[in-house]
């Protein structure tokens, strides 16, 4: 049986509709990110992460958000033109989310459901939560904004 998750389809950035079922067998790191946030350079190791294991299968989801302190204001062309210029990412953007509320993306509501926080908290806290899923579309690991993406090296190479 399939997993949830490949139910889901999300708009990319350039407004394109896309299934995640594309990533059927393939691991997945989701991030909501944000272009002006304190954790923003960390685009820079979500892309070493893409450059390293994307050949291996992962695949690095980034999904811009604006709920936590307006972070993420542009449009989606300035969004993708900021992470190019300034870090050089290659890795697949979606269209901008809300990640919490009532108004959440139904792909955040999953991966929220499946990976509670801390105290069972499925509210996410801040731009740059990470969601490890698995090659069968298993939330694995939710991981805290301040959580580097090079500390993921370990659980990704488990799941390749």
């Amino acid at each position: 049986m399939d997993s949830p998750i490949y139910k889901f389809s999300v708009r990319k950035i350039d407004g394109k509709k896309q299934s995640l079922a594309a990533y059927k067998g393939h691991p997945m790191l989701i991030v909501n990110t944000a272009s002006k946030c304190g954790y923003t350079p960390q685009y820079k190791g979500l892309e070493e992460l893409h450059k390293t294991y994307g050949g291996r299968g992962l695949a690095v989801l980034g999904f811009p958000c604006n709920q936590f302190g307006a972070q993420e204001p542009g449009s989606e062309e300035e969004i993708a033109a900021f992470c190019e210029m300034n870090f050089g990412v290659t890795f697949p953007l979606f269209a901008k989310v809300d990640v919490n509320g009532d108004k959440a993306d139904p792909l955040f509501a999953h991966l929220k459901k499946a990976k509670p926080g801390l105290l069972g908290s499925e509210a996410i806290k801040w731009n740059f939560t990470k969601f490890l899923v698995d090659a069968e579309g298993n939330v694995v690991e939710r991981y805290a904004p301040q959580t580097e993406p090079k500390e993921l090296a370990g659980a990704i190479e488990k799941l390749l």
